[in-house]
């Protein structure tokens, strides 16, 4: 039996937390995804299967800024993807980890959303 990749243990805790987080219009998922370079926001309303709102270090805001794929870049796109949420009325969210651990630059972005007015 091959041996799992770290990626491939996120893909199944990422499939395990979809089944239970699942977005409404009333209550959006906001999701988050990492690569090795930019680290991703987004408030979908799964419903639909729209994306009401996003913010990712590539967002031309924080491109300008410099911001990087870091502990202090992910506080900067929580605090972005929050703004956003709220421009388009959202202000309760269920939040999807997509598999990371709840850690780093994870929590960074979810306590960043929450002071920007999120809640969930």
């Amino acid at each position: 039996m091959a041996k799992r990749t770290r990626n491939e243990d996120r893909l199944k805790r990422k499939a395990r937390i979809r089944r239970r987080v699942h977005g409404t219009a009333g209550r959006p998922r906001l999701c988050v995804y990492k690569s090795l370079r930019h680290i991703y926001a987004q408030v979908v309303d799964d419903e639909r299967g729209h994306t009401l709102a996003a913010a990712s270090t590539l967002s031309p805001e924080l491109r300008a800024q410099g911001v990087r794929n870091t502990v202090e870049g992910a506080r900067a796109v929580g605090t972005l993807v929050a703004q956003r949420a709220k421009e388009s009325g959202i202000v309760k969210v269920v939040f999807d980890r997509s598999g990371y651990p709840y850690h780093g630059q994870v929590r960074a972005l979810a306590e960043a959303a929450r002071e920007g007015g999120l809640e969930f």
